[in-house]
């Protein structure tokens, strides 16, 4: 199937390692073009270099308010255009309630919540029809994950903020859609599973719940993201995806 991702251009956020890094590769490798971006100058530069010359690498941090703007304006100056951006940040720290401080809070909040707000503020003023907003969120949207209290607390609001951006931006063409992982084999999962005293038994436990009785392959996400950003999927829109295995029960 083709879908229509040939010179397209495209920001992924967070795409030095995980679930980003899976959704760049999967955009190049169907012919789409991609600034990918990340805190870390080396890890940038690396993970441009490991995508090819349909990759460009800007350090950068969503909770920067100049950041989005600069983003934008590499797609324009190296690729000549901008068709969409899928906004994807690591994990807030993990605990429950009683464990985060207001710092903690107070910084996922600029780098999750209002960085990707700015992002997906500024992509919607640049995007022409046939654009597109992506969000990498977290099944959290629906159900909260013991122990990740800061992320239960900000992805299912950036979710009511996608889906308020959908009604907003129909009417100019553009899409915005949300992708909720589940159990993906990626650090951040495996980083999570080893705060246990028994990471096996916990992964083991963790598979037991999911249908397909396995974690996904970062791959296996990269390629719905593909799916979804590109002209393949015009009439998606306003849509929160689990790609879990079917960890979610709910309709």
């Amino acid at each position: 199937m083709d879908l229509g991702l040939k010179d397209r251009v495209y920001v992924v956020t967070g795409a030095t390692r995980g679930l980003g890094n899976a959704a760049a590769r999967e955009l190049v490798a169907d012919g789409a073009k991609v600034v990918v971006t990340g805190r870390d100058g080396k890890s940038v530069a690396e993970a441009a270099s490991a995508l090819g010359p349909d990759a460009v690498g800007v350090a950068a941090d969503n909770a920067d308010p100049e950041a989005a703007a600069r983003l934008i304006a590499t797609a324009r100056e190296h690729f000549g255009r901008f068709d969409g951006v899928l906004i994807s940040v690591g994990g807030p720290p993990p605990g429950f309630v009683a464990d985060n401080t207001d710092e903690q809070w107070q910084a996922a909040f600029e780098s999750v919540f209002l960085g990707a707000v700015r992002l997906a503020r500024t992509a919607a003023a640049e995007l022409a029809d046939g654009g597109v907003i992506g969000f990498v969120l977290s099944g959290s949207v629906h159900e909260p994950i013991p122990g990740l209290t800061i992320s239960n607390g900000l992805r299912p609001g950036l979710a009511g903020l996608a889906k308020s951006l959908a009604d907003e931006l129909g009417p100019r063409g553009i899409r915005v859609v949300g992708l909720l992982p589940g159990r993906v084999d990626t650090d951040r999962v495996r980083e999570l599973d080893g705060l246990s005293a028994d990471p096996e038994a916990t992964r083991a436990a963790a598979e037991s719940r999911i249908p397909l009785r396995r974690y996904g392959a970062p791959e296996e996400f990269g390629r719905v993201s593909a799916f979804l950003l590109s002209p393949a999927a015009s009439y998606i829109t306003g849509v929160m995806l689990p790609v879990d295995g079917g960890l979610r029960h709910g309709f």
